[in-house]
């Protein structure tokens, strides 16, 4: 066997070395769902829970708008030269 042979041999059983112990982190349980619970929401409750959520931003929206139309001349804006 030459120099050269030998140094691959090396360095093909230090990646197998590595590829193996970066492998003995890696662990499937973690990731799934636990006690038969599914991975996402109901998509009508997600569906829900949106409309919800626009009806509030559009009621704030609502407001805001309200506020600035009507709260113009209450505002005190400093005249400028």
């Amino acid at each position: 066997m030459t120099a050269a042979n030998s140094f691959r041999w090396m360095m093909l059983l230090a990646a197998n070395a590595v590829v193996v112990g970066v492998l003995g982190f890696y662990s499937t349980s973690g990731a799934a769902p636990q006690s038969g619970q599914p991975p996402f929401n109901n998509s009508v409750e997600q569906r829900e829970s949106q409309i919800r959520e626009l009806r509030e931003i559009k009621e704030l929206l609502k407001e805001q708008n309200a506020l600035l139309k009507g709260g113009a001349d209450k505002l005190h804006v400093p005249a400028t030269r």
